[in-house]
């Protein structure tokens, strides 16, 4: 089946739907609001679409790198309406943060606040760049069809954005104390969930093997997660001391 005109590239010669002015306010159209359906609803779908025509499914679903950012952005704004990434600098011992303030010559708590500034700005595009990088080989390995390295990355932004969304939601109990705990148990059970649900018959043919990989894969991504802090936290540093 050949996929059709892109469906924002057509005039609009009938009324505007609530789905051309969520496009015009927000950016979440139809297409966005085809993709969180069919996330939740029908993933395994979504990626035979994506790896059959290509990185809108047919015009049918918003591209998986775009919409993965942008669900990003909603946790990135939870976490700033919940005190921002100095939550993680609170952990740091004095003695390391205490020489930084006074290098800076700015007080605690400008210092603290150019360093959130920088974090966030480059915290969701180096931590996408680290996933994807641990993820593509292995669904690339798992894949029976041995998919090129560019429908593997497409497949992974595919697999982040379905174990996402049903965090976007509850995202902000991450940073509650009493929560969090239970906050990173629901993280581990919900990627086991959406890979088991996206890549049954492509990735695993058994229980026991999707059950495998799904561990392997979510193990992978904790770890390159707390690798991917490490950049993330200097530059942090380095906006403190020099912006």
């Amino acid at each position: 089946m050949t996929p059709g005109p892109d469906p924002r590239d057509t005039p609009l010669t009938d009324d505007i739907g609530l789905h051309h002015l969520g496009e015009d306010t927000t950016g979440f159209g139809r297409l966005e609001l085809r993709t969180i359906r069919d996330g939740f609803l029908r993933p395994a779908e979504m990626l035979t679409a994506y790896m059959a025509h290509g990185p809108t499914g047919g015009w049918r679903y918003a591209r998986p790198l775009r919409f993965y950012l942008s669900l990003c952005g909603i946790l990135m704004l939870q976490l700033f309406l919940m005190g921002g990434t100095t939550i993680m600098l609170t952990s740091f011992p004095p003695e390391l943060l205490d020489p930084l303030i006074a290098q800076s010559g700015k007080t605690r708590d400008a210092f603290l606040g150019d360093v959130d500034n920088w974090m966030s700005l480059v915290l969701v595009p180096i931590s996408a760049i680290f996933y994807a990088l641990v993820s593509a080989p292995l669904l690339r390995w798992w894949d029976p069809d041995h998919l090129g390295w560019r429908k593997a990355f497409r497949a992974t932004f595919h697999y982040l954005n379905v174990w996402t969304l049903p965090l976007v939601p509850i995202g902000f109990l991450n940073y509650i104390p009493e929560t969090a705990g239970l906050m990173g148990l629901l993280m581990v059970i919900l990627s086991f969930v959406a890979f088991l649900r996206t890549g049954k018959g492509r990735w695993y043919r058994t229980r026991l093997g999707g059950f495998g990989k799904a561990a392997v894969i979510t193990l992978a991504t904790f770890t390159i997660a707390l690798v991917a802090y490490i950049p993330i936290i200097a530059i942090g540093l380095a906006g403190g001391l020099y912006a």
